[in-house]
């Protein structure tokens, strides 16, 4: 069933979504191991539903992160689009090798579709300086073979963390505040963003939600990654709100050519 986008169809229901107990916040985890203790960067502050204060590094700094933030991810399994298991220490070389990991926020969100777009015209550029797309979802493999095949996106690119792993250890946003009423949503509302997200979901459909309807308020993010050096960290702020594709070419054009 494909739907068509309009500005009514990614206006979301408050009452919708606040009205079941589904819709919890993902377990509380401690962020510390992740956080650089000697950073003098400021750091965000913010309450978990369960009214536990998280400390969590602010957009577009990579020096909240540890060094060791690739040792930590390096054991998370996630999934193939074809449902074969994955850790992340497999997905690009450890030694050398440039990545860029996108986090999508799941794979019915028609805001991915938009991101995901991009990041597939892109591919190319990517690929001629030796950097390698990796864009993950929330959601099962089956999901993402959804958005594979009708977008459409190159399944070897794409991975599924259904269980939002490594959403949460990299301290990305949750919530329902977060997801529809963060200013930096109505950015997908301006006439250039509106057009090319009404191009890239003339094959959506809202079967590539997950099961978990809890996911739906997760948040992304994009990362670049030198080996296991982290060159840039992206986190969304609020629904739409994705990295500037040119800072993500130019920092990996920089990097390829040192």
């Amino acid at each position: 069933m494909a739907i068509h986008i309009s500005s009514s169809t990614i206006t979301p229901s408050f009452s919708k979504f606040s009205s079941t107990s589904r819709y919890r916040s993902p377990p509380s985890i401690s962020y510390q191991s992740l956080l650089n203790p000697t950073t003098t960067r400021p750091l965000n502050f913010y309450q978990n539903r369960n009214n536990r204060t998280v400390v969590a590094p602010k957009a577009s700094s990579t020096a909240t992160f540890s060094p060791e933030l690739t040792d930590v991810l390096g054991d998370v399994s996630i999934f193939t689009a074809s449902g074969d298991p994955v850790t992340f220490n497999e997905l690009w070389d450890q030694s050398e090798g440039i990545a860029v990991v996108a986090l999508l926020r799941h794979f019915g969100c028609p805001c991915c579709w938009e991101l995901a777009s991009t990041l597939k015209e892109a591919k190319a550029r990517f690929e001629s300086t030796g950097v390698k797309l990796i864009a993950i979802g929330i959601g099962e493999p089956k999901k993402a073979r959804i958005l594979a095949e009708r977008l459409p996106f190159p399944l070897d690119s794409l991975y599924a963390d259904p269980e939002r792993k490594a959403y949460n250890l990299l301290g990305l946003y949750y919530g329902i505040g977060r997801t529809f009423f963060n200013p930096t949503s109505a950015k997908v509302l301006s006439k250039s963003r509106f057009e090319a997200l009404r191009k890239a979901t003339k094959n959506y459909t809202i079967e590539a939600t997950p099961d978990d309807r809890a996911s739906v308020l997760q948040q992304g993010g994009m990362f670049v990654f030198k080996g296991k050096e982290l060159l840039y960290a992206w986190k969304d702020e609020g629904t739409g709100d994705h990295a500037p594709l040119d800072d993500i070419l130019d920092i990996c054009s920089n990097a390829a050519a040192a």
